[in-house]
């Protein structure tokens, strides 16, 4: 039975390492994006 509490916890860790480094990438593009936005409208490009 602790073998199956050990992985349960390990597999809830690797989920939330997961989301987090989603979440990271995600706001990443994001700000890229707004960046290429912003350049876009002033005429940089």
């Amino acid at each position: 039975m602790e073998n199956e509490d050990f992985m349960g916890s390990a597999g809830s860790l690797t989920v939330l390492i997961l989301c987090i480094t989603v979440a990271l990438l995600l706001r990443s593009f994001y700000k890229r994006f707004n960046k290429m936005k912003d350049r876009e409208n002033n005429g940089d490009i």
